[in-house]
């Protein structure tokens, strides 16, 4: 009777084995909450408007530079729904 479990040892492995899985399960975990918050920052309502704002900037570029008339320049800025803008 010796030999099972490492001499009568074995519930210390099984202790450690238990604090092992514990402690990737904790890890796993915050790893999927940080992968959240990283992903949580690239906020996609501010990706399009940042993009819109682009847009108006481009066009407010082409009109200074004019490539585009008066008109075509508002009629972007009321297709972006930045009618007010100029």
């Amino acid at each position: 009777m010796m030999g099972y479990w490492f001499g009568g040892l074995g519930w210390v492995f099984l202790i450690i084995n238990l604090v092992l899985i514990i402690g990737a399960i904790i890890a796993l975990v915050f790893l999927v909450i940080w992968i959240v918050k990283q992903l949580s920052k690239n906020n996609p309502g501010q990706a399009l408007n940042n993009g819109a704002q682009s847009a108006v900037e481009i066009a407010k570029e082409r009109y200074a530079k004019g490539d585009i008339t008066r008109e075509e320049y508002q009629k972007i800025l009321v297709d972006l729904g930045k009618g007010g803008e100029r």
